[in-house]
């Protein structure tokens, strides 16, 4: 079955078809990337509509839809089809579209009822197949690579933002289409910041925290390793084995059938009962895919059932204001066969 299958067979009642021209979105229908296009999917019918920039590759690698480069506006092809199969009501990605891009679309298609469909979507993409996974596994490996490379380099009269901008290189240079995020590097007293912007200070003694992943095939990496830049003191080691306790149990407790609040409950619960409670302030991890933030959540709000084809991180963090911090993070797939650890990078703390 396609994708565009998929989505036909879980339109909701009352729902005659489904437009959208969301970058991400039309990768995951067609399996084909390009920055412009439109992809119309109805009961009968689903076609990628590409200009003359996108055509020729479009017509080699789109799956699932007939392409077709229109003369003229998108939206007289679309209304033809309309007018075919008698479409009285259209879904659309209410988180992505504008109020103003609605109100162009209730315009332009007269008479067409819009209806929000963004959760039919996302519990498409939600479960990863075989090819997605190995797209995500190509993305973490660059990731790793990078990562491993960087360690052979660093040095003492680096800036934080050096750190990120050799990650990013690598990763670049290993494949990657860009970073699937802002990457953080934040050094002593700025690792206490969970999200901290790397400056351009030299880096501080103390722990090293790096949050930072990529894009490859469309699909996003994430993972974060701290370091200690000069010897860990106890108070260090301390914490940074607390933090690694709590995310290998939670790992170890991770499968099909738990409730994703349970799995970030175990992690919280070690580093709440180390004398840390409060300083995890965030949800122990969420899903990745197309976008570094999907869903399911690791969160105590969240009680969604962990299934088949899920990809999560488990990323639990101390953070001591004004002090240090540090946070670890891989990302684990729920496999047929058990969870599988898609991150490779050691996660012993490291001197330098």
């Amino acid at each position: 079955m396609t994708r565009a299958e998929k989505l036909r067979a879980a339109f909701p009642a009352g729902v005659d078809a489904f437009i959208t021209t969301d970058e991400r979105t039309r990768l995951y229908l067609t399996k084909f990337h390009s920055t412009d296009g439109t992809v119309f999917v109805t009961k009968n019918s689903a076609v990628l509509y590409a200009d003359f920039r996108y055509i020729e590759a479009a017509e080699k690698q789109a799956q699932g839809v007939e392409v077709v480069m229109p003369e003229g506006r998108v939206s007289e092809y679309v209304k033809k089809i309309i007018d075919a199969e008698g479409i009285k009501t259209i879904g659309f990605e209410e988180n992505l579209v504008s109020v103003s891009e609605l109100s162009r679309l209730e315009s332009t298609y007269e008479g067409i009822k819009f209806v929000p469909m963004s959760n039919v979507i996302s519990s498409l993409c939600i479960c990863k197949d075989e090819e997605e996974i190995a797209k995500i596994r190509a993305a973490q490996e660059i990731t790793d690579r990078a990562l491993a490379d960087f360690l052979k380099v660093i040095s003492y009269d680096m800036t934080e933002i050096d750190v990120a901008a050799e990650l990013e290189y690598r990763m670049k240079k290993y494949g990657a289409t860009c970073p699937s995020f802002d990457t953080i590097a934040v050094s002593g007293t700025n690792s206490s910041r969970p999200h901290g912007v790397p400056g351009p200070e030299k880096l501080q003694k103390g722990f090293l925290t790096m949050d930072f992943g990529c894009v490859y095939g469309g699909y996003c990496s994430d993972m974060t390793r701290t370091i200690s830049i000069g010897k860990a003191t106890d108070e260090m080691k301390h914490l940074y084995g607390t933090v690694l306790h709590a995310q290998l149990a939670a790992e170890e407790f991770a499968h099909a059938g738990v409730v994703c609040s349970d799995v970030d409950k175990v992690a919280r619960d070690i580093i709440d009962n180390a004398g840390y409670k409060g300083c995890f302030g965030h949800g122990l991890g969420h899903g990745v895919g197309l976008y570094i933030h999907e869903e399911p959540r690791f969160s105590p709000a969240c009680k969604t059932i962990l299934s088949v084809g899920h990809v999560v991180t488990v990323e639990p963090g101390i953070y001591v204001k004004g002090k240090f911090g540090a946070r670890i993070e891989d990302m684990i797939y729920v496999g047929e066969n058990g969870v599988e650890v898609i991150t490779k990078s050691p996660k012993e703390l490291i001197e330098i």
